[in-house]
Parts: C-alpha cells; structure tokens; sequence
C-alpha cells in the first residue's frame, strides 16, 4: 500500500493494522458511514494499479482506511484536496494488498461508523480455468443457461463474474468430476435483451479467498431472434473434400455491425467484424481453411450491433459434409438413359456392395444440399433410387452419389464416377450425348469390379467364338479343296515309270508334273523333241501338246533352271513274244 501528498486530498489516516488504539474510541460510530469503493474495481489484475476512495462528509478533517488482519503503520497527510472525500492510491497491486477494507473519517473529535466493507481481491496467483455454457451461448430472449467453471487445479472455490458497470460476481463450491476435474455450475437467467452478458470465471483456494486465479477466456451470451435474420452460404457446394479451402459467409439486408459464426455442439463462436455494400448489404467472411473431419457439422450465423447483446434470429442451417472418408465408392447408373426428353421420368440407382445406411445424390455446381435416403439391401447390393419425375431443363447437369452412415451422417465416402444428364430440346447444351462410364476401381472395395469382370467375359468370349468361326470357315475350305484333287484322276503313264531302274531309288522324292491344258482328246498326240548334239545337262527342253486337226490350240510349256528327263521304256515282252502297240513317253522334272 502506497499513499502519497499527491493522492490524498484530505487528511488521510491509513491503518494497516488490527488497530483503533488509545485514539478516541469513546467517541467511535457517532458519525453517519462513509462509502468505499475501488477503481477501476475490485478485483485487480497482478501488479495493475488501483485507487481506493472513501466518501463521507464535507465537514471531515481526517480519513481512515482500515485493512482487517493486517499490522502497519499511520499514514497522514498534511494537504487537503477534496472536502468530501479522499483517496488511497496502490500503484503496484500484489497479494500484500489483497484483502478485506473498511474506512472511517472524523470531524472533530468524532469519528464516523465503519463503511461497508471493501474485498479488494488480487487474480493471475494460479492458472486460469475454463468456462463454458450448456447448452449453448447462442440464449433466446428470456431464456436460461448454466455456466460451467472447470479446472485441473484443485480449488476450494469458483468465482463467476459478470463484467459491466457493475461487477457482479457469485461463488460456488467445487465439485470434483471422476477425471480429477474440479468444476462448478452457475444457472445463469432469465437473459434480456437489455444487458451485456459477458462473463469471466476464476478459482481459489478456501485460506487466501482473496487471492484469485488468472481469470479464464471471456464468454459472451448473444440474446438472438431480436433482430431480422441473415442467410448463410457457401461459394461452392456443401460437399468438399479434404484439403479443399472452405469459406463460409453471412449475409443480411440490415446494417449489422458484427457476425459470429456458430457450430452445432462447438463451444466457441467465430467472431467478424462486418462489412457494408453499395447495394446496402452486410456481411461478414468466415475462411475456415483447409478442409479435415474436424469441420463437419452443422452451422448458423447471427448479425449484431456494436455494445449492444441484442442480435439477430438465427440463420438457416448450413451442412458442410466431408467426402473420402470412407474406404468405398458407390456407383450411379442412369435409368432408362442419360439422355431424357422434357416431361419423361428418370431415376439415378446408387449402388454399393459395401454396406451403407444412407445413401445421398449431389449435383455440381448447386448450392442445395444434396438429396438423402436410406439404403435398401437387394440381391447382394445396397441401393437406392432417385426418381425424377417429371424431368425439366433445371435437371441438366452432373451427379455425383455417396454412402453415409447413421452415426456420423456428416462424413461420406467417395464420389461416384460422374453421370450427366441431358434434357433434349433444351438451350445451352452443345456436343454429343454424354456416356456413363463404369468407376474406376480405386479402394480394393470399390462397388464396380464386378462390372470389370462381366465386361471382360463377355469381350473374351465374343473374341474366342469369332476364332472359332474363322478356324471352321478355314477346315471346310480346305476339306473342299482335297475332295477336287482326290477327284482328279492320276496320269497313267507315272504308274508305267520302270522300277527297276537305277535311278528309281533317287527319284522317289522328285515331283512330277504332267504338262498340260486339259486332258488330251482323242486324236491329240504328245510330240517331243529333243536336241541329241546339243544336249546339256541343264539345258532348256519345250514341250508341246499340239492337236492334230487344231494347231491354232496348241499349248507350250517352257521348263527353266529345270533338269528334263524323258525315258522310253517299252512293255515287257508278253509271253507270246509280240511288243507293246505303242511306247509311252512321260517327263520327270526335278527341283533343284
């Protein structure tokens, strides 16, 4: 405690003692209370100054501030400032400070009665706890909530402060939670719309009541549905991924001064400044940044005005779904095809071998959450299918399918592959028909491997049946093409060939060839001729089937690079010594 000349405006007496002393106690409490009171208030901040004031009579010649169980010193001053009232000023608050005070003044020789006392208490001796509300800070007007201080530390007591004005404060017994927690409740209401609701929570220990924790983070109560509502959207649809950027944002046509974002069972608001459009709009952003699990859920905003807890009604509700989160993919088909006429029905099937309770049908592009329903199990697959009825141009577009589950309705599987739909007849679409093409298999449960594999068959067995067919077509031609020649018969002079000959051996693997156009009609004469001087081994032999009554029909053969052998043999004498009518002629070429 610290007093000087430049503080205290009258005669100032402090004791800082258990003290009345030998000083006129006869004539103690003949004097109306004076008033005490702190500022900035009092509970003060580690080392933070503070000045307490005491108020009582224009006519009061000396002050006394009291500090209970506390052994010091007088403190007086010979200048008088104020005639009504003086100060005690604490440059430097610590827990030497910290306690319980009352003041006096004297006119005279009488001295006035005690003030009521002053709790000058002093916070940051122990770590702060936290606060938070059930069931939620967002309170309409008139309702009521509880406040909950919770702490690691083991505090005998819990301080729950409303910060204005006027600081109210109300204490609460600890309560020791099964996980070493100690906690405290604070019912907190009716709330209206015409008081700041911020509030601040410290702890203590039972043998230094005055000397507080650090106080926890504010929390401020919105009184919500006073004002008109904004609305709530996003740039891109409420399906994301992860890692995607995520931007929320409030709008109103009121002039609204500050936003708050709120989450479905999160304690804490997201807190934004507002912003004023040229079309009399405002607005807050609220970038929530890369995507992950942890941001699923639902969300409502709310508008507000500066100093003020009155806020608006509370937005429509918003869900952001995160998809990949589970390791299977559904696949989407398009019933009867994805090329519709205005006024004609169309169903998307979504389909999944994994199991899957909901089942929900995005569009690209819209901001409309996506459609939802519950799967049905049916031959082996759960599904569910989308009906259309009856299809418009605002049905154009891409859909996408995901599988959800009941216990986490916010987190989906993997997308589909894409499937569009085109309504004929209608503008703003050019190019050929789209196609629905298969998933591709990405997790090793994905719906569609069994697509694959009937596609596969069916292409595998089409390839082999068209073989097939080939390699029959083939044979049958071939057998056709050995009936003819077996048909044909063999020149009889090749069977007249000696055998006994010495070249009969080596000529078993030379090729014969009979030489001719057509078989030889009666009358038709095999001539040959033969030069004897100017023979060659190798040399070049003609012969030639002429027809005795047709020369003009007379067809040639030129053997080259071919040995032309030509052998008369004669019929083996008959028994009765008589030779044969005529010689047979035959040629034997050999391929070397």
């Amino acid at each position: 405690m610290e007093g000087s000349a430049r503080t205290l405006n009258f005669t100032a007496l402090l004791c800082l003692g258990l003290c009345w002393g030998p000083w006129d106690q006869a004539q103690a409490g003949t004097l109306p209370k004076p008033t005490i009171w702190a500022e900035p208030g009092s509970v003060v901040p580690w080392e933070a100054p503070v000045t307490i004031w005491c108020q009582g009579s224009l006519k009061a010649q000396e002050y006394l501030l009291y500090k209970e169980r506390y052994s010091g010193t007088w403190n007086r001053q010979p200048e008088l400032e104020f005639k009504d009232k003086a100060k005690f000023s604490i440059t430097h608050m610590t827990d030497v400070h910290a306690g319980q005070y009352h003041c006096y003044y004297r006119i005279t020789t009488a001295w006035s009665n005690p003030s009521d006392p002053l709790e000058l208490v002093v916070t940051g001796m122990h770590s702060k706890p936290s606060l938070s509300v059930l069931p939620s800070s967002i309170v309409p007007s008139g309702g009521n909530v509880t406040l909950q201080c919770v702490s690691w530390t083991g505090f005998h007591r819990f301080v729950l402060m409303k910060e204005g004005q006027r600081q109210l404060f109300w204490t609460r017994n600890s309560q020791q939670a099964p996980s070493m927690r100690f906690w405290a409740l604070f019912p907190v209401g009716p709330v209206i719309p015409s008081l700041m609701w911020t509030f601040r929570c410290y702890g203590y220990y039972s043998n230094t009541p005055q000397e507080w924790s650090l106080p926890s983070d504010p929390l401020e109560l919105l009184i919500s549905g006073v004002l008109g509502k904004p609305s709530l959207r996003i740039q891109q649809s409420p399906v994301v991924t992860s890692g995607q950027n995520l931007t929320l944002q409030c709008l109103s046509d009121v002039s609204y001064d500050r936003f708050v974002l709120s989450k479905e069972g999160a304690r804490d608001l997201l807190h934004r400044h507002g912003w004023q459009s040229q079309a009399g709009l405002s607005g807050a952003d609220f970038p929530l940044g890369p995507v992950g699990p942890f941001h699923r859920g639902r969300y409502t905003c709310y508008g507000g005005h500066n100093l003020s807890s009155q806020w608006s009604a509370s937005s429509g509700p918003l869900d952001i779904l995160v998809a990949g989160q589970f390791p299977y993919t559904p696949s989407l088909q398009v019933q009867p095809g994805p090329t519709v006429a205005p006024g004609e029905n169309v169903t998307l099937l979504c389909q999944s071998l994994s199991s899957v309770d909901i089942f929900l049908l995005s569009k690209e592009g819209a901001a409309n959450p996506p459609l939802r329903l519950r799967s049905k199990y049916s031959s082996g697959l759960y599904q569910a299918e989308f009906s259309m009825s009856p299809v418009t141009s605002a049905h154009r577009g891409t859909y996408r399918c995901y599988g959800s589950f009941n216990t986490s309705p916010y987190l989906l599987s993997h997308p589909s592959v894409p499937v569009k739909i085109l309504v004929s007849g209608s503008s703003g679409h050019h190019g050929p028909p789209p196609t629905i093409s298969s998933p591709t298999a990405a997790p090793a449960q994905g719906p569609s491997w069994y697509l694959y594999v009937l596609i596969g068959s069916s292409v595998a067995f089409i390839l082999m049946l068209c073989l097939l067919i080939l390699f029959l077509v083939r044979q049958q031609r071939r057998g056709k093409c050995r009936k003819s020649r077996d048909a044909d018969p063999e020149p009889k002079d090749r069977g007249l060939q000696d055998s006994s000959s010495p070249a009969a051996t080596t000529q078993e693997e030379t090729l014969y060839a009979a030489v001719q156009d057509t078989w030889p009609e009666e009358g038709v004469e095999l001539d040959h001729r033969k030069n004897t001087q100017d023979e060659e081994p190798h040399g070049d032999m003609y012969a030639q089937a002429a027809a005795s009554d047709a020369p003009p029909d007379v067809t040639y053969a030129q053997l080259n690079h071919l040995t032309l052998r030509q052998k008369t043999s004669a019929s083996s004498p008959s028994q009765s010594g008589e030779p044969p009518a005529e010689p047979s002629v035959y040629a034997a070429l050999a391929i070397h």
